[in-house]
This record gives C-alpha cells, structure tokens and sequence, in this order.
C-alpha cells in the first residue's frame, strides 16, 4: 500500500495556532492566512476512521481548488494559492456557523429519514410515494448547524434566523450562492456523465462579505452518481452506480458501524484501503476530465514543510 499522510505538526513563522480537523489540519498564519493541508484521513459518521487512504488528501485538494476556480465569477472564495498537491492557503474568514447542505434527490441520509416516515427535513415538507433516489422537483435546501465537536444536526431556515445563528440578510445570500454553486455543479458533472446528487457548502465573512470557505464538490462533501444507466436502475429500484464516501458508509454500516457508542469500526485492510483509493482517483480523473498524476510520496513531510514555506515567505 502507498504512503498516507494522517496528521502534521509544523511551526511555521507566524504561526498563531493549528487546529485538527476531521480529515485538515489547518494553520492560523497571523490571524490572516490559513493553511489547510488535507491529510489522508477519512471520517465516517463523524468519526474519523482508523487507517489514511492513500492519495485521498491530493484528490481532495486538486478538486476542491478545480471547483473554486470555476466557481469564482458566482461567489468570492478564500482560496489564495495551492503551493503543494496537499495544501491550500487562502484568507481566514470568520466561519458561518451553519453547512449548507443542497440536495437535488432523495438519497443518503435525507432517504433514511424518509423511509423512516418522516416527510419534512430542516423545515422542507416532502411528498408522499418518492423512492430511494428519484430526482426532486428542484434542488431542496437542507441546512445543519456546524458542531465544534459531535454530531452536525439539521436546523430549519426559520430557525437560523430566530436564533440569530446567521442574519437574515446574510443567510439569504448564502441560500443563493449554495443553488447558484449547485447549480454550476450540476452541469459540471452532466458534462462528464456524472449526476451531482448533493453536496454542502460553508461559508464565512471578511469584512462583511460572503466568502465561499474550505471545500466544494469533493467526494468528501459531495455525491454523484453516473448519469448512465440511472434512469433504469432507478426504475428498477436497483442501487445506483455512485462515486462518493456514501460507499464507505454502506460497508460500515454492513459490517455494524454507524459510530453509536460500543460499535468498533471493523477492520480496514491494505487491500480495502487501496480500493477506496482507486474510487477517490476514479472520482478525480471523471470529475476534472485530467489524468490523475500522483504526487512524489518519498517524504511527504519533508516536502510539505519546504513547499508551505516557501509560499508563506510570497505573502
């Protein structure tokens, strides 16, 4: 199996803090800058799983600053520079303390719910008769607070602004930038035969504006499935060919884990470790229509450091 990355520690001039995240590690560079190097780790049901992927972090990263480029005539984002196949440096914005979740079927989670009997998420009432991943009549918007630690939970737009989580004023902006974003998304994938099913954004403020933060379209905050074959498959009631971590979750779930208290994650061979690799490059090379070209992994620490250091000393 390849080299994985699965946790840093630098000390970079300037260097105010550095927070673990579930799959980044992000460094506070005078409270100006973030650095966000995205590891190989994976998270599943909010927890972060106990073996890295290989070149999951690069995939991540190469897709995420592919979206924000093609994204930025639609929203300001953070994004500054991409010094390293791992790492994004951007400006630090003061995070909305909400994820946009976009879903334009009735898939993951939202199709759990559903099956359950509940016909309402975050405030969007649903029909009776939909079926496991059947198309909404247009994109529906389903918001979750953004937890420090824990679980996100689903919130109401209603409830946002009651609460005074976001403004209302800047929560309508942000609900159209998601659809807009979703929007581009959408036909992004359609040109490669891919269906973007849903996907969560977040954003921040810097001196008052919206700021599109962190990751879009990824495989991580994202799912899609192939165009090809959906319709006769979702007739059929069949499950869907799909390249996101949602397969991940079903193998967990399969095998008892749904990260509930006194469940154990079972046991992540090289062999699977490698197989989820192949499906995040897969996700990559249909998603960008490039070739994927692993980056050199000989010492990954090593050329982060150099590489990060070296774009911190440009600004």
């Amino acid at each position: 199996m390849a080299s994985t990355l699965t946790s840093t520690d630098f000390d970079f001039k300037g260097q105010k803090s550095l927070y673990h995240g579930k799959v980044r590690d992000v460094y506070d560079i005078d409270d100006k800058y973030l650095v966000m190097v995205a590891t190989d780790r994976i998270s599943a049901f909010d927890v972060i799983l106990p073996k890295g992927i290989p070149f999951k972090g690069q995939v991540l990263n190469q897709i995420a600053a592919y979206f924000l480029d093609a994204t930025s005539d639609i929203v300001p984002n953070w994004k500054i520079d991409v010094p390293d196949p791992m790492v994004t440096i951007g400006t630090k914005c003061e995070p909305l303390k909400i994820e946009m979740i976009v879903r334009g079927y009735l898939a993951g989670s939202a199709w759990r719910d559903y099956k359950a009997g509940n016909r309402e998420i975050c405030g969007v009432k649903l029909p009776e008769g939909m079926k496991e991943n059947q198309k909404f009549e247009t994109p529906i918007l389903t918001p979750t607070t953004k937890a420090d630690e824990g679980h996100d939970e689903n919130i109401s737009r209603e409830e946002i602004i009651a609460r005074g989580i976001v403004p209302e004023d800047v929560y309508e902006q942000v609900e159209k930038y998601a659809l807009a974003l979703f929007e581009r998304g959408s036909e992004m994938a359609a040109r490669q035969g891919l269906i973007l099913v849903d996907t969560k954004y977040e954003f921040g403020l810097k001196d008052g504006k919206v700021i599109l933060i962190d990751e879009i379209h990824t495989p991580d905050s994202s799912r899609y499935f192939y165009a090809d074959g959906y319709q006769e498959r979702f007739e059929k009631g069949e499950e869907q060919r799909q390249l996101s971590k949602e397969f991940v979750r079903q193998w967990l779930i399969a095998n008892g884990f749904m990260g509930k208290e006194g469940q154990t994650v079972p046991e992540m061979t090289p062999e699977y470790c490698d197989e989820v690799s192949k499906r995040y490059i897969e996700l990559y090379e249909h998603i960008t229509g490039s070739k994927f070209v692993p980056a050199d992994e000989s010492n990954l620490n090593e050329r982060l450091e150099k590489n990060i250091s070296a774009a911190l000393e440009t600004l």
